[in-house]
């Protein structure tokens, strides 16, 4: 199975910007949770907290395929450089304003500039692995594979990362961290120029661009939204469940459990030659990932809720996987960035209101019932993955 990975990380300049990537996508995994502890620790509202985090995930899915779309067709360095600059001074001011008692209409200016500015670091990640590898189509979804394993990694530690400095420094050095982390990793990718895609300018004497497949990427888009709302939900319940259980401290290694699943099953993956189409393999994961949220809302016991989030980690990763591969397989090259961005745009707009809803829940029936916001956003998805049309033959 290591073959299988060494084999593609041979590729020249393959480590350098995969591993920059990795520490740009740090702040997917810290910023949410870290707004979580920092608005509520200030004001005793998850109610607040949740909203303030999906405002910051909602201006990203907005944002995300206009970012796409610039990164097609300027180039990665061009738009990644300007984005986190943006991304850092409002989210460093958003530190200031919560600290500082602000009006909430400052918090909330400041969450949309920031999440608005994300920079798409693991969308940017998958076009260059898609572009290295050009003449060698079968190694895509492998290299696929890898990054799914490294966003794990990035779920894996931030939480656990963020929570500590959270809970025995200050919530606001956990947030700064994790825009330091998104600063330094993505002008390390920015200034790798060997590995960067072409961009695809428009002229208009070229007429019209390639058409996006939408008959695929719609329901795409509604399935990775459901699947945010199930993360963006389970991940402040789970917050809310430790504090429930007598420890915030808990809640990193809970969600850590959780993205340490879907790393090993993600491990697996990328090493297999399926033969099954990714729309099967989509099916399949949303229903597990499903199945997974149902016993969460019984779970009254630490030990318990760990075991049952690993095993439940394990759905994650190949469903991710399935559903790049879909993706990478039905979009234009000159469009891929674009098309990836839709991915990202819908599990990034599902994350807000999972967890604006999610958090709602728990401040009025408790940590457990607010579970099943989670599985009710599974069951769509496993529902409107059957509207994915199968590949012609």
């Amino acid at each position: 199975m290591l073959d299988t990975y060494r084999r593609i990380l041979t590729v020249p300049g393959s480590r350098r910007f995969s591993g920059a990537a990795f520490v740009a996508r740090l702040p997917i995994s810290m910023v949410g949770i870290g707004i979580v502890l920092l608005v509520q620790d200030a004001t005793g509202s998850y109610g607040l907290a949740g909203a303030v985090s999906a405002i910051y995930v909602a201006a990203g899915a907005v944002m995300a395929i206009v970012q796409g779309r610039w990164l097609d067709r300027h180039g990665q360095s061009r738009v990644l450089l300007p984005m986190v600059a943006v991304f850092t001074v409002s989210l460093g001011m958003l530190v200031v304003a919560v600290g500082a008692g602000w009006p909430a209409a400052w918090t909330y200016v400041l969450a949309a500039l920031g999440g608005g500015s994300l920079p798409a670091a693991g969308t940017c990640v998958r076009a260059r692995w898609s572009h290295v590898l050009r003449e060698r189509p079968a190694d895509v979804q492998t290299a696929f594979a890898l990054e799914a394993v490294v966003d794990e990694a990035v779920f894996m530690l931030g939480p656990i990362l963020v929570t500590l400095l959270a809970t025995t420094i200050s919530p606001a050095v956990g947030v700064v961290t994790a825009v330091v982390a998104g600063l330094v990793g993505t002008v390390l990718l920015a200034v790798q120029r060997s590995t960067e895609p072409p961009a695809h300018p428009r002229r208009r004497s070229e007429g019209a661009a390639e058409p996006l497949p939408w008959r695929t990427l719609l329901p795409v888009a509604v399935v990775m939204f459901s699947l945010g709302t199930l993360f963006g939900g389970a991940e402040v319940v789970t917050v809310a469940f430790a504090e429930e259980q007598g420890s915030q401290a808990y809640a990193g290694p809970l969600l850590a459990l959780w993205a340490l699943g879907s790393l090993l099953a993600g491990l697996v993956t990328g090493a297999i030659h399926w033969k099954r189409p990714p729309v099967d393999r989509v099916r399949v994961g949303a229903l597990g990932m499903c199945v997974a949220m149902a016993p969460l809302a019984l779970v009254e016991s630490v030990p318990l809720m760990g075991g049952l989030l690993l095993l439940g980690g394990f759905a994650i990763a190949p469903t991710m996987i399935a559903v790049t591969s879909l993706v990478e397989r039905a979009v234009p090259p000159s469009r891929l960035a674009e098309g990836m961005s839709v991915l990202h745009s819908g599990v990034v707009a599902g994350v807000g209101p999972g967890a604006a809803l999610a958090g709602l829940v728990v401040d009025r029936s408790g940590a457990s019932a607010a579970y099943l916001v989670s599985f009710a956003a599974g069951a769509l998805a496993a529902l409107v993955a059957w509207l994915i049309p199968r590949p012609r033959a």
